[in-house]
């Protein structure tokens, strides 16, 4: 793993700048073509679920802001994309929207993330698993507990 310790501050931004400019304006461009479309389908369901009202009401909140907020979150970052596409909000709004988002986006992860990866690559590879375990369990418990609550 030395080629990802090796990697100068600046690859690292712009590779991850790039890779979240590509999935934001993919899931921009679905919300904005499967719009129409799945209100007929049995996929409604997915425009009409928590996630997506959630999106709905922080961007009924924020405005146009929502969108580089949306990058400092976690868990409504694809919904907040997808539900600019499928209001079909203006590309001449979304596009600056969207790009400073994944500079915050990029920020973030070029810099307290790979310092979170690192340390992960530091303490060896069976706490990685460890770690991976805890999470994977924690996530099903919560969906367990969720799906009971509901």
């Amino acid at each position: 793993m030395d080629w990802l310790r090796d990697a100068p501050f600046g690859w690292a931004f712009l590779f991850l700048f790039l890779l979240s400019m590509a999935r934001a304006n993919t899931t921009y461009w679905l919300g904005r073509g499967i719009a129409a479309g799945v209100k007929h389908t049995r996929f409604q369901h997915v425009l009409t679920g928590p996630i997506y009202r959630r999106a709905e009401r922080f961007i009924q909140r924020w405005g146009i802001l929502a969108i580089p907020f949306s990058f400092m979150t976690v868990g409504i970052q694809t919904a907040v994309n997808a539900s600019a596409g499928v209001a079909r909000m203006t590309l001449v709004r979304y596009l600056p929207a969207v790009f400073v988002g994944c500079l915050i986006w990029a920020t973030i992860y070029s810099t307290v993330g790979m310092a979170v990866v690192y340390a992960w690559l530091a303490l060896g590879w069976q706490w990685i698993v460890a770690g991976a375990l805890v999470l994977v369990i924690v996530t099903l418990a919560w969906i367990r507990h969720r799906r009971h609550s509901a």
